[in-house]
């Protein structure tokens, strides 16, 4: 077994109750190994000892030598130990379900490492280091992406991580599949033989919810980003006013975001000759909402995302499991941090935020297209309309786009349902509440990437007007993988194409400086 230092370039040290997301968004994009900082190590060992002792013991401690949720009144004997633990993981084995992607499997264990290096959970140094292995050597449970009403802990997908680790199930290996102790064994592991508590310390928790919001954390900003690049190119293709994104007037108001988001698109149109062309004699007192409240909307939205990530880095850190080695009480104490309400509402704030950058971003789309709105672009930007459609139907895509994730926003975290057998009678739903966030930031990135082919369209037809060089850059980048449209040709492949330009942060990345270097969490 090879011994992995602090100065593996290939592997993150992480210090639990201090791991930033910059930190855990490196494990989830660039698919790093992770170890736990030396200085956890004392805290993990003290608790293991703690759960020894009370497995020895007379009294009942939950979840030590005793059953499961409503069967907690009934005593385990100490020979039973090992058996009971085994017998959760496999029960607790009923996820449903896509396989959770390569990537957010390994936040889940990242996750699931900070949370035992709390300190509180009990479980052997072995455990620690069985999960550091498998993330170092390439072997990742399947894990089935459906099952948990977050509460209790995120149960059955994390018992299907724990499967792996005792050999059974499924998992991959360097990303082929393949049977759990066979992808141990590849990697040259042993499957563990779990102590007193050590199942229950692995499946309890909120891994799995606050994985999920995490990723979509991360794609929302991105999208944010990238739609405050798509509303300046929109604002220059319909020669729209600049005057409501000065300074003094986001100061009165005061949200941060608001402010951020106005000096972002001043800063992206700065030296534009389609905006100094209009300055005066421009007929048009106000431009539609769409245009002038851009940075109260998608300002607004960003601090939302911003808090919700100030809620899961807090999550990301956190103790989450049942009950909890309190070692400064000399108690192994039953509580509730399992349940993921914390994660449901930052999860669902998100939704909000998703949803409401994209409504904005269609209704830009929609000003575009309309020539009776668009201050002289041609109907649905083409060039020849009438013998051709143009952008007509990207439009009506964006909209149906729009309206679904405005379906999917309705808040998740409201919903309960009572499970088993009424001893878990309140759950946070927080595991699809975060994990219809994937799909609802796919749609935004189509949406997004659909107003970059409008507004970059849109631009085109000012010249000889220039934009800004800023915008100049993003529209020169886009036309690098969608040239412009001419004569109407099959339109799938651009609108896929644009997406992926949102999706991988290209478009923000082809800009001069780094003008978006404070929209991101």
């Amino acid at each position: 077994m090879p011994a992995f230092s602090e100065a593996n370039l290939s592997e993150l040290i992480l210090i639990p109750g201090e791991t930033t997301l910059d930190q855990l968004e490196q494990v989830w994009r660039e698919g790093l190994a992770v170890r736990l900082a030396d200085s956890a190590r004392d805290g993990i060992a003290r608790s293991a000892a703690a759960i020894a002792a009370a497995a020895d013991g007379e009294a009942p401690v939950y979840g030590v030598n005793t059953g499961f949720g409503k069967l907690a009144s009934i005593k385990i004997a100490a020979g039973d130990t090992a058996t009971l633990q085994r017998n959760l993981i496999l029960s607790h084995c009923c996820g449903v379900g896509e396989p959770v992607e390569p990537e957010t499997v390994r936040l889940i264990m990242a996750l699931k490492l900070l949370s035992l290096g709390r300190g509180a959970s009990g479980v052997r140094p072995e455990v620690i280091q069985l999960i550091e292995d498998m993330l170092a050597r390439g072997v990742l449970p399947v894990i089935p992406s459906q099952g948990s009403v977050g509460a209790s802990g995120d149960l059955a997908p994390l018992a299907h991580m724990a499967a792996a680790m005792l050999g059974e199930g499924r998992a991959t290996h360097d990303g082929r599949e393949m049977a759990a102790g066979d992808a141990l064994a590849a990697a040259g592991l042993k499957p563990i033989v779990l102590a007193a508590k050590e199942g229950l310390a692995l499946i309890n928790g909120t891994q799995v919810s606050t994985a999920f919001a995490l990723a979509g954390l991360w794609q929302a900003f991105r999208a944010a980003r990238n739609a405050l690049v798509a509303s300046a190119i929109s604002t220059d293709a319909i020669m729209g006013s600049t005057a409501p994104f000065f300074d003094e007037i986001h100061q009165l108001r005061g949200h941060p975001g608001q402010i951020l988001a106005a000096r972002v698109i001043r800063e992206l149109m700065a030296g534009s000759e389609i905006r100094e062309s209009h300055r005066v004699g421009d007929s048009r007192v106000q431009d539609p909402y769409c245009i002038r409240c851009q940075p109260q909307v998608t300002g607004a939205c960003i601090d939302i995302l911003t808090q919700a990530a100030r809620t899961l880095q807090i999550e990301a850190n956190a103790a989450t499991d049942n009950p909890l080695v309190l070692t400064g009480e000399g108690a192994i104490v039953s509580g509730g941090n399992f349940h993921a309400e914390p994660v449901a509402f930052a999860a669902d704030q998100i939704a909000l935020a998703i949803a409401e950058i994209g409504a904005i971003s269609q209704r830009r789309i929609a000003l575009m297209v309309d020539p009776a709105l668009s201050h002289d672009l041609p109907p649905f930007l083409t060039p020849d309309p009438g013998l051709n459609s143009g952008l007509m139907i990207a439009e009506v895509t964006s909209a149906a786009l729009m309206s679904e994730n405005k379906h999917l926003a309705n808040p998740c975290s409201t919903d309960s349902t009572p499970t088993s057998a009424n001893q878990e009678d309140h759950v946070s739903m927080a595991a699809h509440g975060a994990r219809r966030l994937g799909r609802m930031n796919a749609n935004l990135a189509h949406i997004i990437g659909i107003e970059l082919l409008c507004a970059s369209a849109g631009v085109e037809f000012r010249a000889p007007l220039k934009t800004s060089a800023a915008l100049a850059a993003v529209i020169a980048r886009l036309r690098a993988d969608v040239p412009a449209l001419g004569q109407d040709r099959y339109m799938a492949p651009d609108l896929a194409a644009a997406a992926e330009l949102v999706r991988s942060d290209a478009l923000a990345q082809a800009l001069p400086g780094d003008l978006l270097a404070e929209v991101r969490p």
